[in-house]
């Protein structure tokens, strides 16, 4: 067994941050967190519900967009990069 899969199998949570505004859901962040949960991962599920939330979050972590991904404390970016993680 790989240290990743140590890792996962010993940690299985993770933090979300995705947006969901009273006109629009991600569909991206909804594909992220379909792909946690299928991968037996506990998700803290953080709604971003306005622009501004958005906007603050994207600038504080240096991001250009959501959904954004951390496991262990670690950014894994969006749901793309999560994908490819989770095919290691």
């Amino acid at each position: 067994m790989t240290q990743k899969e140590n890792d996962m199998a010993e940690q299985k949570t993770t933090t979300l941050y995705r947006m969901v505004l009273p006109e629009h859901t991600c569909p991206f962040g909804v594909r992220a967190k379909e792909m946690l949960e299928g991968a037996g991962y506990e998700v803290d599920d953080r709604i971003l519900s306005s622009r501004d939330e958005v906007e603050a979050f994207k600038a504080e972590q240096g991001v250009a967009t959501t959904p954004q991904i951390f496991i262990d404390g670690e950014r894994i970016g969006g749901s793309d990069a999560l994908e490819a993680y989770l095919a290691d």
